[in-house]
Formats: C-alpha cells, structure tokens, sequence
C-alpha cells in the first residue's frame, strides 16, 4: 500500500506541470541573417548550422496569452494586420512579425525580403538592436 501511495504521489507531481504548462507551439523560425546595429556601426553576419539553431524564435499560446518562448519567455501581445502578425513583447524588449503560410504566396509577390524570408525578429538592447530574419520551421 505504501509503494502505491508514493507511486500516486510521483505520478501528480510529474504530471501536474505538463498539465499547467499545456504550451501550444504557434510559430517556431530559425535565423539566416542577423543584423547588430548600435547607431555608430552596422554588422551583418549569415547564420548556419548550430549557431542558426542557438537563435531560434519560438513563440507559445497557453490558454489565452502568448510567449516569446526564446526571449526569456517574454509575454506578447498577437496582433493580425493585412498579411502580418506580429508578437509585441509587453516589456518593450522587442517584437516578431511573422507571414502566416496561407499569406506567404501572396507577400512573395513584394519581393525582397517578403520573398526570401518567413519572418523578422526585432529585439533591443539598451540602444542597440539586433535583427534576425529568418524562415519558419513550423
């Protein structure tokens, strides 16, 4: 009786945070480009393989709310206008836009970066910037 008492007992508690949690990945990207900029210099630098992968945008949905899941879980605010949407973190660190893939064909048609990326991701740093465009992965 007591192994299953202590068997109950580890199932709630391992189960409980996957319950809590219930995370809903809407977008996952990952970084071709990054673009460091600090009002004095300008640095572009291609990214590949592992160090693309170490930069990964991923944003969540739990429940009604969004996360900058790679942010520091930043929460966003979703905004849908025209053929973007864009995750505004609620600190003021940065944001995501992202071109949903049922808009992707139509965007394509602009050129430039619409057509070559999926998404840009905008993060602040004091005075400086860092920009990322990427290509979705989900």
């Amino acid at each position: 009786m007591k192994k299953i008492k202590s068997v109950l007992l580890l199932l709630i508690f391992f189960h409980a945070p996957l319950v809590e949690a219930n995370e809903n990945i809407i977008f996952s990207g990952t970084p071709i480009v990054k673009i460091t900029e600090a009002g004095i210099n300008r640095v572009v630098e291609k990214m590949t393989g592992e160090r693309a992968m170490e930069f990964r945008c991923v944003i969540s949905k739990v429940g009604k709310k969004y996360y900058w899941l790679t942010r520091e879980k930043n929460e966003v605010v979703r905004i849908t206008s025209g053929a973007y949407e864009t995750f505004i973190a609620l600190n003021g660190s940065g944001y995501v836009r992202t071109i949903p893939k049922d808009m992707k064909g139509a965007t394509s048609l602009l050129g430039g970066p619409e057509g070559k990326f999926d998404y840009v991701e905008h993060l602040l740093l004091g005075l400086r910037s860092v920009t990322y465009y990427g290509n979705a992965t989900k």
